[in-house]
């Protein structure tokens, strides 16, 4: 007798279950618990990292995100107005930035402002939060430029025609028409580059600091090396990377839906 298509696929989730099931009771056997604890969860020995951990390193990832973010956002529009400009040479400067800074790593571009225009430029000594402001805002830009590209050609280009016919300057239009609106569009995946530069935020540690410089991840970074705790600060600077990300994913997500909603 055949198996239906209801018992094969009941079977094959009872399968699944018996293995899921049978891989996690083999870990918790087999797992020697107390290297675990000692590597993962040694909250003990973290005293010395509060509150500098909040004060200091949750302060500064924040600051250096919104720094980043802004001078992203500023460059990032600039170049998406270049990239849909007319005129042939505002195209191609701003596609060759942002070519450019999409295709090398974030890391390499601190470096250079970090440490090569010092070297090159004796006398020129940018303070940190600056340098890494210009640094991933210049990658952060290349990115949200394309977003914010793709929002600009998404507004109904009657909307346009029908400020124009009204007697609205081009240049008055963009602004209070256009752009207001690309931006209600692109509000999702300008989230998610908050997100992204958050998390690139983590980068600053290779420009070295001083203590009141320090973000998350420096923190959790000289915890593993000096307090004897295995990985645990490590844990703990990700924990609170999550306390950022995680909001921003659901504001994120919230966007998204309203603006499936509103295109139905």
């Amino acid at each position: 007798m055949a198996m239906t298509p209801r018992r094969r696929a009941r079977i094959s989730r009872i399968v699944q279950i018996v293995i899921f099931v049978g891989a996690i009771a083999a870990f918790l056997l087999t797992a020697n618990w107390s290297v675990i604890n000692a590597t993962f969860f040694n909250f003990e020995k973290l005293g010395p990292m509060f509150p500098g951990l909040i004060t200091v390193g949750l302060k500064n990832t924040l600051y250096y995100t919104v720094l980043s973010f802004a001078f992203g956002l500023t460059l990032g529009l600039i170049l998406a107005l270049m990239k849909t400009a007319s005129f042939g040479p505002y195209r191609w400067l701003a596609t060759g930035f942002i070519e450019f800074f999409r295709g090398v790593p974030a890391i390499l571009v601190l470096i250079t402002f970090g440490f090569g225009v010092p070297t090159a430029f004796p006398g020129v000594l940018w303070p940190q939060p600056v340098t890494v402001m210009v640094a991933l805002g210049l990658v952060s830009s290349a990115y949200i430029a394309e977003t914010l590209r793709a929002g600009l050609q998404a507004v109904p280009v009657g909307q346009v025609e029908a400020a124009r016919s009204l007697g609205m300057p081009a240049w008055r239009a963009m602004i209070t028409i256009v752009i207001p609106q690309a931006f209600k569009i692109v509000l999702p995946p300008l989230t998610n580059e908050v997100i992204l530069l958050t998390k690139d935020s983590s980068l600053a540690f290779i420009l070295g600091a001083m203590a009141t410089q320090f973000e998350l991840t420096k923190f959790g970074r000289d915890g593993v090396i000096s307090l004897g705790a295995g990985i645990t600060p490590l844990i703990v600077a990700g924990a609170f990377y999550l306390v950022i990300t995680i909001p921003l994913s659901l504001v994120a997500r919230k966007f998204e839906s309203r603006t499936a909603r509103t295109n139905r």
